[in-house]
Formats: C-alpha cells, sequence, structure tokens
C-alpha cells in the first residue's frame, strides 16, 4: 500500500506550489487513474512516489515504511517501477537485451534471464519474431509494451505509469491500454496518470481528479464520473464528454 499523506512541493525557486496538503492512499492490488488538466501537479506527484523527487512538507510510505528510511535506490529496483511517456528503452540493445538488463539490475545472470524475459514479452503481446529488433525498428505501441515487461521484470509490487500512451498514435493507443487492462485484472497495484477519460472510467477501480496542485475529488469511478460533486470536476468532465 503506497500512502501519502498532507504531501507539498515547491519549484527549488520557490516560485509556485506545485502540489499542495496532497493526501491519498493507493490500496494494493487497486488500479488508481490520476486525471486534470494539465500542469495540475499529476506528473510531479508520480515522481515523488517514485522516489525521483522529494517533497517539501509530507511524508510518503509503503506497506508502513516511510521512505525517508528506505533506501529509494533499492526500492526502485524491488518495489516500484515507473512507465514514462517516452518509452526510454536502451537503443543498442535488442528487446530481449531490454529485459533482461532489468534483471540484470537484481542479481540473476544473464543467461537465466532470456527465459523469463521471452516470457514477458509474449505476455503484452511481443512476439519471438520481434525479440532480436532493436527499438528503432518497433513501432511506438511496441516500444512502450516493452517498456512494461521491461518494467515487470523487476517484479515491482507497484506499477506507476506517466500518460502511457500520450506519444503514441492514436491507433496505437489501444495495444497499450490492453496490456495494462489485463495487468489490473491479474491484481497489479498500478498508479495511472492518464487523459484517456474511457479507460479511468471503465478499468480503474479509483479515481482522482487533481487540479492546481489540489486533490478536488477522489472516489469510485461510478462516483467521480457518474455524480461529481466539486463545480471544477463537473466542468472538467463536461469538456470530456463534449469530445
Amino acid at each position: 500500500m503506497l500512502k501519502v499523506e498532507h504531501v507539498s512541493y515547491r519549484y527549488p525557486n520557490g516560485e509556485r506550489d506545485v502540489l499542495q496538503d496532497v493526501c491519498c492512499t493507493l490500496e494494493d492490488g487497486q488500479l488508481s487513474a490520476i486525471v486534470g488538466p494539465s500542469g495540475s501537479g499529476k506528473t510531479t506527484l508520480l515522481s515523488i512516489l517514485a522516489g525521483l523527487d522529494s517533497p517539501a512538507e509530507g511524508s510518503v510510505s509503503i506497506d508502513g515504511e516511510d521512505y525517508k528510511s528506505l533506501d529509494l535506490d533499492r526500492c526502485r529496483r524491488e518495489r516500484i517501477a515507473m512507465i514514462f511517456q517516452a518509452f526510454h528503452l536502451f537503443p543498442l540493445l535488442n528487446v530481449v537485451e531490454n529485459v533482461c538488463f532489468a534483471m540484470e539490475l537484481n542479481g540473476v545472470a544473464k543467461s537465466k534471464a532470456v527465459g523469463p524475459a521471452k516470457e514477458l514479452l509474449e505476455m503484452v503481446g511481443i512476439g519471438e519474431e520481434k525479440h532480436k529488433r532493436y527499438p528503432a525498428h518497433l513501432s511506438g505501441g511496441e516500444q512502450q509494451r516493452v517498456a512494461i515487461a521491461r518494467a515487470l521484470a523487476m517484479e515491482p509490487e507497484v506499477l506507476l505509469f506517466d500518460e502511457p500512451t500520450s506519444a503514441l498514435d492514436p491507433e496505437m493507443v489501444g495495444e497499450v491500454l490492453s496490456v495494462m487492462q489485463d495487468l489490473a485484472q491479474e491484481g497489479m497495484t498500478m498508479l495511472v496518470v492518464t487523459h484517456e477519460m474511457a479507460f479511468a472510467r471503465d478499468v480503474s477501480s479509483h479515481v482522482v481528479y487533481m487540479n492546481q496542485g489540489v486533490i478536488c475529488e477522489e472516489g469510485t469511478p461510478e462516483q467521480v464520473f457518474g455524480n461529481p460533486q466539486k463545480q471544477e470536476t463537473q466542468d472538467f468532465l463536461s469538456r470530456f464528454r463534449k469530445n
């Protein structure tokens, strides 16, 4: 379980607060979607949860352990994995080698990593005929699915997704969302920053609406999408419905 308690964050120059007194909980086995306009602090919150940034105030914990007491490098390797907007695959490694590399970081010998790596690639829909290709020879959707397989190779407790489909052509979005839906059905704990409202509504078990660094509303998809309580949530979702 990931828990955020009264987290605030401001730019290093102190110009403005990006997050203000944010509190939320990600339960085990839950897929939580964070939605909201651009610039509302969604990605910053994810970066803090991934241990890439530190809050100015407040605390973050996983399974009751405060981040301040953890070896965050080890935590990122063994407990939390993040999938970014850009794919960040290693261009000089082929598909299988990209996934094997993640296992090697956890101490698995390359000779023993190849089999499990291929199984993970098959699970995300990357067939054997593409295992020896390099990232430049894959479509965007394929690269993102390899990135998901690489993250899963770390055997994390939690997967964080930062707008994983934003860099994809529209026809490739569905193949990545399908993989994420399968993971949700298997009970993977996931936090997804997304502009894919249909995915947030239909697949997630918990929805957070953020605006201007504040969590304005959260609840089940039925509550947030079907009966939003705050006017700003209603206004945001009305724009989505019109689109």
